[in-house]
């Protein structure tokens, strides 16, 4: 058992409540003036609520104009079809976008990543960077698991194409990478063509 799910049998008391709440407006604050910046956030497993919480923040800032958007990713991956819904929509928008990654860019947190040109993909020094194929747990009818197989194995393959398109590297060579986990410094990244170029300061992002 997780401690966040241990700590939810417990009631909260009146002063953890305050801070709580406190804690959210301070956030909430936080992520508006990120927002005047045109700055995103993208922190944490990626799923469907981040999904939303961050197609729409590009989609309001798209609205208001087109000038360049920034999206900071500091993301272990996640649900691959959520990664998916960010990943289309930074290139639906008008606005240019520039990914800038920070900690660690891994699974399809890297397929967000490759979903701006080349030269827009920025990473911190101390970066790692994560690709494989996707897992998934299969249950249910024997017809059922067979089918979920042959969209993993669909999924996969779409998936190392991507990575195929946005690095330069050959589809085959991609495949056989991706059958382990296959993690890569800024050095090695930046060789395999997932990576841009190197930052130390928000100065150097420019496009």
């Amino acid at each position: 058992m997780s401690p966040t799910q241990f700590s939810a049998n417990f009631p909260i008391r009146a002063d953890e409540e305050d801070e709580e709440t406190e804690g959210t407006g301070i956030r909430a604050a936080m992520t508006a003036k990120f927002l005047e910046a045109r700055t995103v956030m993208l922190f944490g497993g990626v799923d469907q609520k981040l999904a939303e919480r961050v197609s729409m923040q590009l989609l309001y800032l798209d609205h208001l104009s087109n000038e360049p958007i920034k999206l900071i990713v500091n993301s272990p991956g996640g649900h691959v079809e959520s990664g998916d819904t960010i990943h289309d929509l930074i290139g639906y928008i008008n606005s240019p976008v520039a990914i800038i990654g920070t900690g660690w860019v891994a699974s399809i947190a890297t397929h967000i990543f490759l979903s701006v040109p080349h030269e827009r993909r920025f990473c911190l020094p101390n970066t790692r960077f994560l690709i494989h194929q996707p897992s998934g747990g299969a249950g249910g009818k024997a017809s059922d698991i067979a089918i979920q197989a042959q969209e993993i194995v669909k999924m996969r393959e779409r998936i190392a194409r991507k990575i195929a398109e946005a690095t330069g590297q050959d589809y085959d060579k991609v495949i056989k990478d991706i059958d382990r986990d296959f993690w890569m410094s800024t050095d090695e990244a930046k060789a395999y063509g997932i990576l841009g170029n190197v930052i130390s300061h928000a100065s150097e992002v420019k496009f």
